[in-house]
């Protein structure tokens, strides 16, 4: 690889990475307006109205507030943790949109360009998984550092909590690699291609319904918030955080919301594949207008998710501790370990 090229991939990469960490801030901004707007729609309440039209300022001016708050490190607590702990949550909620392939690429002065930092990783999969992995580790550290009870259950309840669930959520991802044959995200993408039909959500529901509800527990959003319950713990791992550090926190995992959205759209949703063959758009390979269609189509299911995920925020009430820990062992690390096998068993026989 001569010179050129090094430095065009570079310039490449550090744009679309500034655009992207720019994007990952606007959505978590939109996500807090949308969630506060689905919250009061659900209770029949107008929601912000105030700064801004239609209050579209809010999450700004929450932010501005943030900043002013005083930030108060507890006198018994392990200092150089308790900074690092949202830190690290939200590097690992940032780094996961690194692999996230937004549509398919553009041709630009003979160059193409994919519309995603690394789309064509080969092991995409696998690194997102890693990632989230990864992120446990700053709400257990969150609890551990803060020297206080609520916080440590908090941690412990998270880390406990994402072990568990992660089980299945990789079970489940086993039978789209097996449809799919790639850990690619772009080559999972295009095994969807052409009608709506094709979308892995119907050659894999019940993957799909694991995924989805192992995605809530992973992000710790109702009804699995148990690292945060109040009624119990206060505010769980956050208990002692105030200022940009909870806001960090915050906007960890707003992000991850985001993230598990695009990622059931991804895996069983055709991504930024459009709902009919592409061909009927007359629009050719690499233009900028097909790439449009293509991130609008990822964009919009994208959004659905999101809206899902509040949706159900505000309607099913927290699960017990004990009921949360035998659905994921109990029901769903079962039911995927069956449907990994069956998946596999058919390729075999039908030669798919």
């Amino acid at each position: 690889m001569n010179t050129a090229n090094i430095t065009w991939m570079l310039a490449e990469t550090g744009i679309k990475a500034f655009v992207i960490v720019n994007i990952i801030l606007v959505m978590a901004s939109a996500e807090v307006w949308l969630e506060r707007k689905v919250c009061a729609w659900i209770q029949k309440r107008n929601g912000p109205n105030r700064v801004g039209p239609f209050g579209l300022l809010q999450p700004f001016a929450d932010v501005v507030k943030l900043f002013m708050k005083e930030d108060i490190i507890p006198a018994a607590a392990s200092k150089n943790f308790h900074r690092l702990a949202p830190l690290l949550s939200l590097m690992m909620a940032v780094a996961v949109y690194a692999v996230i392939p937004y549509a398919n690429y553009v041709d630009v002065m003979g160059h193409r360009v994919y519309l995603g930092i690394a789309p064509n990783l080969n092991i995409g999969l696998l690194y997102i998984l890693a990632m989230t992995t990864l992120g446990v580790y700053g709400i257990t550290l969150a609890g551990w550092s803060s020297n206080n009870k609520y916080s440590l259950l908090g941690g412990l309840r998270s880390s406990a909590q994402m072990i568990s669930y992660e089980l299945s959520m990789g079970m489940a991802l086993i039978g789209v690699v097996l449809v799919s044959g790639t850990l690619c995200l772009n080559g999972v993408i295009d095994k969807q291609v052409g009608w709506f039909w094709h979308w892995n959500v119907f050659c894999q529901p019940i993957a799909f319904i694991i995924f989805t509800v192992a995605s809530f527990a992973e992000t710790n959003r109702a009804p699995f918030d148990l690292p945060e319950a109040e009624p119990e713990l206060v505010g769980g791992f956050n208990t002692e955080y105030s200022g940009m550090k909870f806001g960090m926190f915050f906007l960890a995992e707003y992000a991850n919301m985001a993230t598990a959205s695009c990622f059931i759209a991804i895996l069983f949703f055709g991504g930024w594949q459009l709902p009919f063959p592409q061909e009927m758009l007359g629009l050719k390979d690499g233009s900028v207008q097909l790439a449009l269609a293509q991130f609008s189509s990822f964009f919009i299911k994208m959004l659905l998710f999101i809206f899902f995920f509040i949706w159900v925020r505000w309607t099913v009430p927290r699960f017990r501790y004990d009921q949360l820990m035998s659905l994921g062992w109990k029901i769903l690390l079962p039911l995927s370990i069956l449907n990994a096998l069956f998946t596999a068993i058919a390729i075999i026989v039908f030669k798919l």
